[in-house]
């Protein structure tokens, strides 16, 4: 299958998911400040699709994936109506730090450009 093909797949799956969301009224997942998914990574055979989850407090990740988890035969109903395929993927939801690596990443280089005497043009 077309690596193509599935990563639009995952664009869609994401898009849905995210729509969907809003829509839940677990409220370990609706009363949390901000939830959104960062990216949906979705095995060749479309059986299995992991969601990757970020949310604004990590005090209460830990609660909104188990509020996820809960949810996430609802959302693969909603799922295999309105994405037109021959298998809806079993969700699993995982949390996503990689928006705070990044920051911690940029924060290293700030701190690394800050520590840098900053050179002048080269002599002649």
């Amino acid at each position: 299958m077309s690596s193509n093909r599935i990563g639009r797949i995952n664009e869609e799956i994401q898009r849905e998911l995210s729509g969907q969301l809003r829509h839940l009224k677990d409220p370990r997942v609706s009363q949390v400040g901000m939830v959104s998914i960062t990216r949906v990574d979705t095995t060749s055979d479309l059986r299995y699709a992991r969601v990757y989850v970020s949310v604004l407090d990590k005090n209460q990740e830990k609660d909104v994936l188990k509020g996820l988890k809960s949810a996430a035969g609802f959302l693969r109903r909603e799922l295999g109506r309105t994405l037109q395929l021959r298998y809806t993927p079993e969700l699993q939801f995982i949390g996503d730090d990689s928006i705070q690596h990044g920051a911690h990443i940029l924060e290293l280089l700030r701190q690394v450009e800050r520590e840098t005497p900053i050179s002048t043009e080269e002599e002649e």
